[in-house]
């Protein structure tokens, strides 16, 4: 199973502006000679450049369509479809020609837009008991390794540093020594091809240059996308730990 997040494909950069929202829309196609009536359809994922749907009425990679929302409209191509016999079955992807998107009043919005962090982990803390160690000092949400990429915002001024570890609550990155403990600022994770908006608080630096990160808020609609990255984390480690093959059996002695 990949670890992308396959909302849009690689032809859509994914630069932090990816919110998991339903809008109601309307779409029709273009260019057909039997033009339908415009169709309802639900957002599921908005972008600065598409968006995906759902809609009961088919379409195909490479189809125009005229994307509605209230008095906005944008002309948008078709560039992926779930597959009909999914469970994502009527889902597709648009990306728009046009400049502007019929969301862009929703993405401005919703990008201002900070809540307390709360996520109901329950599910991710049944995985990952298995990791855990009996005398292990149990935290308040188990951490993962990982490699990604984060930018930290203070002020005018962005930071690109690498994420080490995560956490429902906090991450490691490596060390900036401009920001020291107590410091606020916004946090754009990118691990997993998941982008994550988040306001956060330095805890801690040690001397091995790590910084330790803690959460505060998160980014509007951005909730499902770090509860969709963490259990990523957690499925990828069940599947390298089945992977590992255990000998049970005594090797034979060769007598010499």
């Amino acid at each position: 199973m990949s670890d992308k997040l396959d909302i849009f494909p690689e032809s859509v950069p994914l630069d932090g502006k990816l919110l998991h929202v339903a809008l109601p829309v309307r779409w029709s196609p273009i260019g057909q000679e039997n033009r339908m009536q415009a169709q309802t359809a639900c957002t599921y994922d908005i972008h600065s450049r598409g968006a995906r749907l759902l809609s009961n009425r088919s379409v195909n990679p490479g189809d125009l369509v005229l994307v509605e929302r209230g008095r906005n409209k944008a002309v948008c191509k078709v560039i992926w479809t779930a597959d009909p016999d999914s469970a994502l079955r009527g889902q597709f992807t648009v990306e728009c020609v046009d400049p502007k998107t019929p969301w862009e009043d929703e993405l401005r919005q919703l990008e201002e837009q900070y809540l307390p962090l709360h996520i109901d982990s329950e599910k991710l803390n049944k995985l990952s008991r298995g990791f855990s160690r009996p005398d292990a000092n149990r935290r308040r949400r188990p951490r993962f390794y990982v490699e990604g990429q984060a930018e930290m915002i203070d002020g005018a001024e962005r930071i690109a540093t690498d994420v080490e570890e995560i956490s429902e609550f906090g991450a490691r990155l490596s060390a900036i020594d401009r920001l020291r403990p107590g410091n606020d600022f916004r946090l754009m994770l990118n691990v997993l091809d998941v982008s994550v908006a988040l306001k956060a608080q330095v805890k801690y630096h040690t001397k091995g240059s790590v910084m330790g990160v803690e959460f505060q808020e998160i980014r509007r609609g951005d909730r499902p996308l770090l509860s969709y990255l963490l259990s990523r984390i957690v499925a990828r480690r069940v599947e390298e730990f089945a992977r590992i093959e255990v000998v049970t059996e005594p090797r034979a002695i060769t007598a010499k």
